[in-house]
Formats: C-alpha cells, sequence, structure tokens
C-alpha cells in the first residue's frame, strides 16, 4: 500500500522542478498519485478493507487541493500535470 523509499525517492527525482527539490505540488501531487494508484490495486483483490478506502478518499480529497492551488497559480503547469499522470478532472 505504502511506496518504497527507492520509488519515492524515483518519482520525486523524476517530477523535481529543481535539485532537491521535494516540497514542490508537482512532487507532492506525484508521490499522492502513487499512493493512489497502489491503492487501488489494493482494492481490486481486498473488496470489503474500508479502513483503507477511508485512508484513500483522504489521500485524493489531499491531492484534490494541491491540484486546486496549482490551477490558481499557473493554468499552464495545472494541465501539464494532469496529463502526466492521467488524473481526471
Amino acid at each position: 500500500m505504502s511506496i518504497t523509499a527507492e520509488r519515492k525517492a524515483e518519482v520525486i527525482k523524476t517530477n523535481a522542478t529543481k535539485a532537491g527539490d521535494t516540497g514542490s505540488p508537482e512532487v507532492q501531487v506525484a508521490i499522492l498519485s502513487e499512493r493512489i494508484n497502489n491503492l487501488t490495486n489494493h482494492f481490486k483483490t481486498h473488496v470489503k478493507d474500508n479502513h483503507s478506502r477511508r485512508g484513500l478518499l483522504k489521500l485524493v480529497s489531499t491531492r484534490r487541493s494541491l491540484l486546486d492551488y496549482i490551477k490558481k497559480k499557473d493554468e499552464a503547469r495545472y494541465k501539464a500535470l494532469l496529463e502526466k499522470h492521467n488524473i481526471r478532472r
């Protein structure tokens, strides 16, 4: 359900806007998207896991807030991020 340290480092490296960037909204959305994808795969086999489902909804809400912030600041970055991570709006 959670991502490994190596996978997280790889996601950060591919989405960082500059060297050493771990906190930009783009990186945060990428990490959240990775965790959301892992959880959706988890629910294909564990249908009745409602405690994890609550966590998934929380992750989706957090990602939505970050995306709204990015959209407010820069529309082009927002659209590029949606395309890169295949996020429906």
